[in-house]
């Protein structure tokens, strides 16, 4: 991490100030590139060279009434801005948190929690086509954030006309033909109960209802989404399970989904602090809207389920992270036909 220059926040995107006036904040900047080689199976590769380079500007101070704020503005390769957030922390009133669109408020941000040494399942190397909870989290949202009392914290997130792209300061979103009003809940549980063996034990559970916007060809219903988990840390070995499911509110027969369900499992091993191996498996099953013609099509219920594993390895040393991971799919983007393979080998340098 380097530090570049300490700057006032007196007047932070001209909305902070309102709250009040800020004391001298920092900025700092943060990096890093990661470059890899994939080799699939039964796909044509290509050229198997990738690289992406990350840089991220990250600024903190402090209100006057104690009140802290942190913000971030990312850009990922090529310098293209990718995602935004500013935080401000209320003391024992819990987090404001206002989201850009980077997945990372709402259900979105559990969508996947399975212990990994690296990536998710489908996050490795290999399109799988795997459908995960989205809900508010992926447009322009605000989300609170308790304290955790007793080792309990919940979030709130509330994004107006979801699925619209961002929109930037004294922008507005205009007509959205698709989706209305976005809410998710989710709670966060460490029932530890004061006792040493139960420290590592985390529960979670998380919800979404999306409005439909009226006359709208696309979706008939309200969209609900959900899923819960759990993960355990003892020792080195970590383990989880997770449940979810997705109504798309869709009822007419189209080539859509009605409704996806999947099921992941995951576990992972430090073998020293420099060193992890972990082993993730996910099922996604998708059912066709009544009275679509590729029902037939798709053939029984196994065919219409994604079934990815995924064995991974990494290693770091200083600001160097090497990662290697093999991943395997049957019936990828639920197309019966469709069983590939990658291996894929990533470096990443960090500053």
């Amino acid at each position: 991490m380097n530090k570049l220059t300490k700057v006032g926040f007196s007047a932070l995107c001209g909305s902070l100030a309102a709250i009040s006036s800020a004391n001298a904040g920092e900025l700092t900047v943060t990096g890093g590139v990661d470059m890899s080689w994939v080799s699939l199976e039964n796909a044509a590769t290509g050229n198997p060279i990738g690289m992406g380079s990350n840089l991220t500007f990250k600024g903190s101070g402090e209100l006057n009434n104690g009140w802290t704020f942190d913000v971030a503005v990312a850009h990922a390769n090529a310098n293209a801005f990718s995602a935004a957030y500013v935080n401000i922390t209320m003391g024992g009133l819990g987090t404001l948190k206002i989201n850009q669109g980077d997945s990372s408020n709402g259900i979105s941000a559990i969508d996947d929690k399975m212990p990994t040494a690296w990536e998710e399942v489908w996050g490795a190397g290999l399109s799988t086509g795997i459908k995960t909870v989205v809900g508010a989290g992926s447009s322009m949202n605000i989300m609170y954030a308790s304290p955790t009392v007793l080792g309990t914290s919940i979030t709130a997130t509330y994004a107006p006309a979801a699925g619209q792209t961002d929109t930037g300061d004294k922008g507005v979103g205009g007509t959205n033909a698709d989706k209305g009003d976005a809410m998710d809940a989710t709670i966060n549980i460490n029932p530890s109960l004061g006792t040493e063996i139960l420290s590592g034990l985390n529960l979670f559970v998380g919800a979404s209802n999306t409005d439909y916007t009226k006359n709208n060809a696309t979706y008939q219903n309200e969209i609900y989404e959900a899923t819960a988990g759990v993960t355990f840390d003892i020792g080195p070995i970590s383990i989880g399970a997770q449940r979810s499911g997705h109504i798309t509110g869709i009822e007419v027969a189209t080539s859509a989904a009605t409704h996806y369900r999947s099921n992941m499992y995951g576990v992972a091993f430090n073998v020293n602090d420099d060193l992890s191996i972990s082993y993730g498996k996910h099922e996604s099953y998708k059912a066709l809207s009544v009275g679509d013609s590729a029902t037939a099509a798709q053939g029984d219920h196994g065919e219409r389920t994604i079934t990815a594993t995924s064995w991974q390895v990494a290693y770091s040393m200083g600001g160097a992270s090497i990662r290697l991971a093999d991943t395997k799919g049957d019936n990828l983007y639920y197309i019966s036909t469709r069983d590939e393979g990658a291996t894929t080998l990533s470096v990443s340098l960090a500053f």
